[in-house]
């Protein structure tokens, strides 16, 4: 979509974002929306607006001064009270158009149900475990058909006068011992039996002060999930552990496991079958439908490569990509050249888009990053026709790709670590399509 066509979103969309977002950037934002994402203009509006904390009036039902059970949210709320109790809450520390700034998360319940919340505007705002409050003036929005409460800056946060009782989570009820493969994102906490895989510290600041928190990979015999420890409670590598009253937060789709003041960690005998070390194989509907993970693998073909595929321009200090000059964590800088892939792969039961890094294009395609680069530079054709050239070469063809699953509002998408072409009979396969489709006559 060119500027003259992006022209009628720009103007209605800075009515509404004001001075929250500067013109130039207000551009880019539609641009890479538009033209990068492919989105529906709709998406990109409703995508933007949100960033920039700005509510969507057609996507929310108002609700003004209406006091909500959680079990009553529906996720199209756009500004209600809920009265219930932190069962878990964390600081993190988040970058947004290039400045630092400090959000709170986590779990709230009451005896009706339970769901995960975000406090965008914080103000050095502190929230206790175990206390009830009262959130005023919330959003909510679904997540994976999940509830999500969000407080934004006409939100407010207030101690409760009267307390309030959690139910039992509803989603992963306590007690209940699950594999790794059965975990996934929503509220409740859970047991789990797995081994220590790796296990890391650092340094975190929260509420001002200096804490040690422990990372790593967690694994069973169904797969391998990461996990974060607030406290220390003596982890160590190859160990087996027994997990009680874990929680599961999601980082873009692929959950985590979430050990908190109230978790408690013993040695366990009990087997648990040869821990996954390989990658784990999955269909895309299995990923659509139960969220991302680590290390996994899927088997399809390659039917479209995206635009931004080829040479692109990439930040010097961060990695990221620099559209028009500009670096959304560090403003204007001059970009280092760089190689990737934009694919989306369908494997028959669904489609997922795929980013490869320069390694894996250059491999697949044949194309390196200098050929590319004096293809440029000798005047026979443009950053867009690098990409096309470097898309004819693999469009249709069967990959086995290894990566790592996020999710977003846009679907699933995978970072490709490695990848693999898969050798095809090309009239077996369709001698099975015309078998399938003649019996289905």
């Amino acid at each position: 979509m060119n500027d003259e066509e992006m022209k009628t979103y720009f103007d209605e969309l800075k009515s509404e974002l004001g001075d929250k977002i500067t013109d130039d950037a207000l551009r880019r934002e539609l641009n890479t929306y538009l033209n990068e994402y492919r989105v529906t203009p709709d998406a990109a509006k409703r995508g933007i607006k949100r960033k920039y904390g700005v509510a969507d009036t057609q996507s929310f039902s108002p609700a003004a001064g209406i006091i909500k059970k959680i079990s009553e949210l529906k996720g199209t709320e756009m500004n209600v009270d809920v009265v219930a109790k932190v069962l878990f809450v964390e600081n993190k520390q988040i970058t947004v158009r290039g400045a630092s700034k400090m959000i709170i998360s986590g779990q709230l319940g009451d005896e009706t149900g339970t769901a995960p919340f975000t406090i965008w505007e914080s103000d050095s705002m502190e929230l206790d475990a175990g206390k009830t409050y009262c959130f005023k003036s919330v959003y909510t929005k679904k997540w994976n058909d999940k509830v999500q409460i969000n407080l934004g800056a006409r939100g407010k946060v207030e101690p409760s006068l009267t307390e309030v009782e959690a139910s039992a989570p509803m989603a992963m009820p306590s007690g209940r011992t699950l594999k790794v493969s059965e975990i996934t994102d929503g509220p409740g906490s859970l047991t789990l039996i797995a081994k220590i895989v790796s296990v890391e510290s650092k340094e975190v600041t929260s509420k001002g002060v200096n804490k040690t928190i422990y990372h790593g990979i967690l694994a069973d015999s169904t797969g391998k999930i990461q996990f974060t420890a607030w406290n220390d409670l003596g982890l160590k590598e190859s160990d087996v552990v027994c997990i009680k009253n874990a929680y599961i937060r999601s980082f873009r789709g692929i959950p985590q496991v979430n050990l908190g003041d109230n978790t408690e960690v013993t040695p366990s005998d009990e087997p648990i079958g040869e821990v996954v070390t390989a990658d784990v194989f999955r269909t895309v509907s299995d990923i659509i439908e139960n969220g991302g993970g680590l290390d996994q693998t899927i088997c399809g073909r390659v039917i479209e490569v995206r635009q931004g595929s080829g040479l692109i321009y990439k930040c010097p200090e961060c990695g990221r990509i620099v559209i028009d000059g500009a670096c959304v964590n560090h403003g204007s800088v001059e970009g280092i050249l760089d190689l990737r892939l934009r694919l989306v792969i369908d494997d028959g039961t669904g489609a997922i888009s795929a980013i490869m890094n320069r390694e894996n294009s250059e491999v697949l395609t044949r194309m390196t990053l200098n050929a590319a680069r004096d293809f440029m530079n000798s005047g026979s054709g443009n950053i867009t026709e690098i990409g096309r050239k470097m898309a004819e070469s693999i469009i249709m063809r069967k990959l086995k790709v290894t990566g790592n699953v996020m999710s977003d509002d846009f679907g699933p998408s995978m970072v490709v670590q490695r990848h693999e072409v898969v050798a095809c009979d090309v009239v077996a396969e369709a001698e099975k399509l015309y078998g399938e489709v003649e019996a289905a006559l």
